[in-house]
């Protein structure tokens, strides 16, 4: 019976609406596994195969893998412009098969061992000190755990390219090694490049950094004449990797501005048979140097001009 009522009758009512529901749910539960395929909105646990996220040193998270410099010493990646993730090293690829020593200068034992690094060692032209504590800032950050740290650090970046590196001491010994023993190290490995790392301890307003190259001597057990031109090669490269990576100034008081300094009274220097330099990297007890040298971002970039300069020379 009709009322006039244009609405459907009751059961054709309940009809629609159960099919309308059933269009709804069909199409959340659709929509809810496209988005979960996709990966959500990150809130959620990672799906299986993908890396959780790892916090970096600023409080946000990032997917393992992503670059991020080490407080504690050591890199496991690099930054490109402006913090947008990881970028290649530079240099031209795998650089297997090649071998580097890293001396870290000094050593953290050595004041606990006064006798012991005081005793004298032939150097060729003359007998010097096994080691010596090195310097320090003013604060009393010393300079064998500045040389650790960087050390440490360019060993990760050289290792991401193949590099096998070998170390002089890595803080486990308990003094020394002699200068004698440094270089024969890494005569003994055969290595391709030598780097001893260091930081002056200069006059307030001597600042900025300087590679010494060997002078050509042979005396005694030292003789350098094969490793003086492919070392000078070397301490070219790393002094122009190390200012553009790190911005700090060549040395304004030794080299006449180049930041190269020739030294024959070195016994890592003298007694080595691969090419080796020094890298002095700053002026530690300079306040405006022993900033940066206390800052470990800045220690990062002075291990990446380091790396830089020795991949630069192995690629030559």
């Amino acid at each position: 019976m009709s009322n006039g009522s244009t609405f459907p009758p009751p059961r054709r009512l309940r009809g629609t609406l159960l099919m309308a529901l059933m269009v709804l749910v069909v199409a959340g539960v659709g929509g809810w596994l496209v988005w979960r395929s996709s990966g959500g909105d990150g809130g959620g646990p990672p799906r299986a195969g993908q890396p959780a996220p790892s916090r970096s040193t600023d409080g946000t998270d990032r997917a393992d893998g992503a670059g991020r410099a080490d407080e504690a010493g050591g890199a496991d990646g690099r930054t490109g412009p402006g913090g947008q993730g990881p970028t290649e090293p530079h240099g031209h690829g795998s650089l297997k098969g090649k071998t580097v020593l890293i001396d870290p200068g000094h050593n953290p034992h050595n004041r606990d061992h006064g006798r012991q690094i005081a005793q004298l060692v032939d150097i060729g032209n003359a007998r010097k000190e096994c080691d010596t504590t090195g310097t320090s800032t003013d604060g009393g950050y010393a300079e064998a755990s500045f040389t650790l740290d960087v050390a440490r650090r360019a060993r990760t970046l050289l290792q991401q390219q193949g590099v096998k590196v070998v170390f002089t001491q890595d803080g486990d010994r308990s003094y020394g090694p002699c200068v004698d023993e440094r270089a024969a190290i890494g005569n003994k490995a055969h290595a391709d490049a030598a780097v001893s790392i260091h930081a002056d301890g200069s006059d307030v307003g001597n600042r900025g950094f300087h590679v010494i190259m060997p002078a050509r001597i042979t005396a005694g057990p030292a003789d350098t004449s094969a490793i003086v031109e492919p070392s000078r090669q070397l301490g070219e490269r790393l002094a122009d990797r190390f200012h553009a990576i790190t911005g700090s100034s060549r040395s304004n008081y030794i080299g006449d501005g180049t930041g190269l300094d020739v030294r024959s009274d070195l016994g890592g220097l003298n007694l080595s048979a691969v090419p080796k330099v020094f890298i002095e990297c700053g002026n530690m007890r300079d306040p405006k140097d022993a900033a940066q040298l206390t800052d470990a971002h800045w220690r990062e970039k002075a291990a990446r001009g380091i790396t830089e300069g020795i991949t630069d020379f192995l690629t030559r």
